[in-house]
């Protein structure tokens, strides 16, 4: 006859225990804007290219300003205009204002409603005159704040508008890595959360934490937005991939076992347990966790041997212990 199964134990044992989070994200840049002219018009000139350091109000491109320029004359024009009809009407006004009794008082009140008439159409003009040089002045794109050019996507001779990105600007000096949790985690993320980041091609763990945390899961995607800061500085690529630990627990004590011990039946899930030469099957509590081991919660206590692979083993199977 066969004698009894030889199955590896492993002894439950509480210890330290880490809850961990893995993902990957990507270097993205805290404070990044993209540049759009107001203006629409032909792309007459690009003053910067891809990594260029910039500083705030540096212009960065120019838009045809041809046919707002001869606006700005034409304004000019119709001030000039006005500042001369308003002088004129002035004079007219104070000469008759000399003839004192001499003349008829309603002559006097048309000269005063046409010089009234004469200011109101300077500020008329003043202002279309201020507005077509801030029209004018849309049509040189400059920085809105000092940063590098990531990304430059313009061309000179190309027609371009509000709705057409000409090139990003952003600040690497403080940098995050931008990451999607599955929905199904989402309510054990929070702020201030720590987490170990990885830089694509390092060999070392750099310390950082959680610094956002979205309120919105993408219905698109089941993926919850979240943003880890460095504790330290760090100068890489934008885009840059980053394997990210997100620590979610820490327990002083804590058993703990391996997925593959754990089973799903009839009497619910529970693990193997060798007791007295026998397979008894034992119900178990478990923290659902993306991880190779388990934090167990109820069922299990400390010295119990379970069997690490319990596959076509049944309740009240005689084996024999092989602890590793």
């Amino acid at each position: 006859m066969a004698g009894p199964s030889v199955v590896a134990v492993e002894m439950a044992q509480a210890a330290p225990v880490t809850r961990l989070l893995a993902v990957n994200g990507r270097i993205a840049a805290v404070n990044s804007v993209a540049i759009r002219p107001v203006a629409t018009g032909t792309l007459i000139a690009i003053a910067v290219t891809e990594g260029d350091v910039v500083e705030a109000d540096q212009i960065l491109a120019q838009v045809d300003a041809a046919a707002q320029n001869a606006i700005v004359r034409q304004a000019m024009a119709g001030l000039d205009v006005a500042l001369v009809n308003q002088a004129q009407a002035t004079e007219s006004y104070e000469r008759a204002l000399s003839l004192g009794p001499n003349i008829a008082r309603s002559v006097l009140e048309t000269d005063a409603h046409v010089v009234q008439t004469a200011v109101q159409e300077v500020a008329r003009q003043t202002a279309a005159l201020d507005q077509a040089q801030v029209v004018l002045g849309n049509h040189t794109i400059r920085a809105p704040r000092s940063g590098t050019v990531v990304a430059l996507d313009a061309e000179l001779g190309q027609l371009t508008g509000p709705t057409i990105p000409l090139l990003t600007l952003a600040d690497l000096s403080d940098l995050v890595v931008e990451a999607d949790v599955d929905e199904a985690y989402a309510t054990q993320i929070a702020l201030g959360q720590p987490a170990l980041l990885q830089l694509a091609g390092e060999a070392r763990n750099r310390d950082g934490h959680v610094s956002f945390v979205s309120a919105l899961v993408d219905a698109a995607t089941g993926g919850l937005a979240v943003k880890i800061a460095f504790e330290a500085p760090v100068m890489a690529p934008i885009g840059l991939t980053v394997a990210t630990n997100i620590i979610v627990e820490r327990r002083d004590a804590a058993l703990t076992l391996p997925r593959t011990a754990l089973q799903t039946g009839a009497d619910g899930t529970g693990v193997f347990v060798v007791r007295d030469g026998t397979a008894m099957f034992q119900p178990v509590s478990v923290v659902d966790w993306p991880a190779a081991r388990l934090i167990v919660t109820g069922g299990l206590a400390e010295g119990d041997a379970v069997i690490i692979d319990p596959t076509n083993i049944e309740v009240g199977q005689a084996v024999v212990s092989d602890q590793p």
